[in-house]
């Protein structure tokens, strides 16, 4: 994998390189963007890139991958690509794109490091980044084939039901355009939905698979982002205002590295909020295979009225022999959950678990902790970040 000068190179100038990836990633992406503005249309996200979350997921992924070749120069770490990779070909990124990334990339660490990044330091980092990209442009290349994405798979699928599941949360159903079979979905995984906003700018938002229809259909559920001193999420926002019954979305094909896997093994799903989206998606999966597998749902949120999905969640678990279900609520007021935030003191995990969780990344840290505490062994622990990946795991 790496080479043992660079490999020495790479140890020796981590420090330096990690404090100042945040100011290298952002003076990156305004260069980059300066000078193709291109990319904004139909590749970038625009809130992930004024919040900063895409800067910083950037910075922890190259920080990352070259740690673990350091304390593992023999293996690659998939784990940690595999993520990377799926959100990638969700979006169609290109072989040439990791050309534009390198180029801006590296003139911004030769800009914040300056005469620091002498001519060996800058070919030892090349060299881990073409690792980094060539490992990701072969995954991509195998996902989109797996998923028959050829150009990324966009297809034309039409709005067949739009339902209200709280006062931020809607549910749209969607079938595809045409006579063409759609591409196989599993429970877990996401498609990205392209949209023209009034500026003219295409913007993609990835959202979770919440349901699929023995027909062919298939269910997205949208929470629209606003307030909180955050930007509005522009996608969510713009489905939120626009999208009918009879409109036609353009969703690519379904992606994702977190997918429930069939088995024996007692389950433990945890969610909170709009989290509960793949987690449904599993609960009808495995309602719709049957079978006694025993299951807990476990999930929190603000309250009953805000819980998206709360009636399907009942539906599917009542219709599972082997499984039970436990909410909280924050703020209280039901008698058919618990109050305050979700704390497992007294709820019995089943031995030999596999969990598989979504939600804010704080409540995950703490789910995984408490769980842990309660026997799960940390390898089958599953999790699922909505945006870009700012755990990676190391939680």
């Amino acid at each position: 994998m790496l080479s043992a000068q660079s490999a020495a190179i790479v140890r020796e100038t981590l420090p330096a390189v990690g404090a100042g990836l945040d100011e290298i990633t952002a003076r990156f992406y305004d260069t980059m963007f300066a000078d193709r503005p291109e990319l904004l249309d139909g590749l970038f996200n625009r809130g992930n890139q004024r919040n900063g979350e895409q800067r910083r997921a950037l910075a922890g992924a190259l920080a990352a991958f070259a740690g673990a070749l350091l304390a593992r120069p023999d293996e690659r770490p998939d784990a940690l690509l595999a993520r990377i990779a799926h959100k990638h070909a969700a979006v169609g990124v290109t072989d040439d794109q990791y050309v534009i990334v390198h180029k801006y990339l590296f003139g911004a660490i030769a800009e914040v490091l300056g005469d620091a990044v002498t001519p060996d330091v800058a070919a030892a980092w090349d060299e881990v980044y073409w690792l980094m990209a060539g490992a990701l442009i072969a995954m991509e290349a195998r996902l989109a084939a797996e998923a028959g994405a050829g150009d990324g798979a966009w297809r034309a699928w039409r709005v067949v039901e739009r339902r209200a599941e709280t006062a931020e949360v809607m549910s749209l159903t969607l079938r595809p355009v045409g006579d063409e079979p759609a591409p196989p979905a599993r429970p877990g995984q996401y498609v990205s939905v392209r949209v023209t906003m009034p500026d003219g700018v295409a913007q993609l938002r990835q959202y979770t698979l919440s349901g699929h229809g023995a027909d062919g259909s298939r269910r997205i559920t949208v929470k629209r982002v606003s307030g909180g001193g955050q930007p509005e999420g522009e996608v969510s926002a713009l489905l939120h205002a626009t999208v009918r019954e009879g409109d036609e979305l353009t969703l690519s094909a379904p992606f994702g590295d977190v997918t429930l896997e069939d088995g024996d093994a007692p389950l433990v799903l945890v969610s909170a909020g709009i989290g509960g989206t793949p987690i449904t998606a599993m609960l009808e999966h495995l309602a719709r295979a049957g079978g006694d597998r025993r299951v807990l749902l476990l999930h929190a949120d603000r309250s009953k009225a805000a819980h998206a999905l709360r009636e399907d969640m009942r539906r599917l678990t009542d219709a599972l022999p082997g499984a039970e279900r436990v909410f909280w609520y924050e703020e209280g007021g039901c008698d058919c959950a618990r109050t305050g935030r979700m704390d497992l003191e007294g709820v019995e995990i089943p031995e030999g678990a596999v969990v598989y969780m979504c939600g804010p990344v704080p409540f995950m840290r703490a789910a995984r902790a408490q769980l842990i505490a309660a026997g799960v062994a940390p390898r089958d622990v599953h999790y699922e970040v909505f945006g870009p990946d700012l755990w990676l795991g190391a939680a």
